[in-house]
This record gives structure tokens, sequence and C-alpha cells, in this order.
């Protein structure tokens, strides 16, 4: 994938999630629901349907019957959290966190990074636990520039060198979870493609 498509599926992947935010009127960020899940995904967790779409409820603001009542959000985000899953777990590293593109001002692209990390450290809290406590070094280094991170405001005017901070935080981001997953959650087996007779 070039560089060009990449950030197109991304641009498309946040504009599918605000509407979907849009529609339903909620009252949180896109980015900070998805951290979240990605956040939980790479601690390890591997989540029920049921207790996803209550997650997705209680994240957006709605009642808990929203997701059986509009099949539109309850089939967009199981088919979100089987793609989120399936990207962080591929070997070309394609994952991306959601966030818009740069045809956004930049200082909504930081208020969507600092969403997306605040809803990673929450996810893997929630997930990890006292194990974060007994990672290696360099995930809890990692974990400290997130909450750093997660705390950035934007009160500079932006000019071209915090357009570059900007992709650069968003890349280090972008590995840093690629590497929390690589911690915890050990490489599945191949499947062999012919079952084997007992």
């Amino acid at each position: 994938m070039s560089e060009t498509d990449t950030s197109n599926a991304r641009a498309v992947a946040f504009e599918r999630w605000a509407n979907m935010f849009t529609a339903h009127k909620a009252f949180s960020h896109p980015s900070e629901l998805h951290g979240v899940l990605c956040g939980r995904l790479a601690a390890g967790a591997r989540i029920s349907e049921e207790e996803w779409l209550a997650m997705v409820c209680e994240h957006m603001g709605l009642p808990q019957a929203a997701t059986d009542e509009s099949d539109e959000l309850r089939e967009f985000m199981a088919s979100a959290y089987s793609q989120t899953l399936e990207l962080l777990k591929a070997t070309d590293m394609s994952f991306q966190p959601l966030l818009p593109d740069d045809d956004y001002a930049i200082e909504q692209r930081l208020e969507a990074l600092t969403s997306w990390v605040r809803g990673f450290l929450e996810g893997m809290a929630l997930s990890a636990g006292q194990a974060l406590g007994e990672a290696p070094d360099e995930i809890r280094e990692l974990i400290e520039d997130l909450v750093a991170i997660s705390q950035v405001a934007d009160d500079d005017e932006p000019d071209d060198e915090s357009e570059q901070q900007l992709m650069e935080i968003v890349e280090y981001v972008r590995l840093g979870a690629l590497a929390v997953f690589t911690e915890f959650n050990p490489p599945e087996k191949p499947s062999p493609n012919t079952p084997t007779l007992h």
C-alpha cells in the first residue's frame, strides 16, 4: 500500500466512524472509542460481541438497547471490531489509529490524537491491569510517553514544524500500539492446511 492509499483508507475509516457517531448523536469522540478497543486488544483481551456492543453504547452515551434497535450500528461496530483486530495482527504493520486526515485543522487532529491515546491507555488498563507493572522497561516507558501525549494541549499557533511534529507523534503512537500488541499477544500458530488424521 502506498502512503497515499494508506492516508485515503484512514480518511475513509475516520469519516465512516464520525458519520455513525453523528447519526446517533454520540457525545464522545470516535477516536477515543477506537483507542479503547485497540488498548484492550493490544493488552491481550478478546471481547465478546455483546460486551463490545455494550462498551460502544456506554462510550457513545446511548441506551444499552441502541445496538438492538439499530442494525446499522450493530453491524458497523461488529465489523469494526474484527477489522481492528486483523489490522493489529497484520504482518505488514498496516494498522493505523483512527484519526482524521490532513483536510482537518491541526487542532482537530491533535484533539483526535489525544482522545485516541487516552482511550488506548484506558483500554490497556482495563485489560492488562497489574500485568502492566510487570511489563518490560520499554513498554513501561512507552506508557509514560503515551500518558504525556494524552495531556498535550494545543497552545501554540500551528506552523509547518507543528505539522511535522504531529506526524512524528502519530507514527510513534502507531508503532507503540503495535509494540504493546506484540508484547501481550503471542503469535498465533499457523493452522495446518490439511487436517491430520489420528
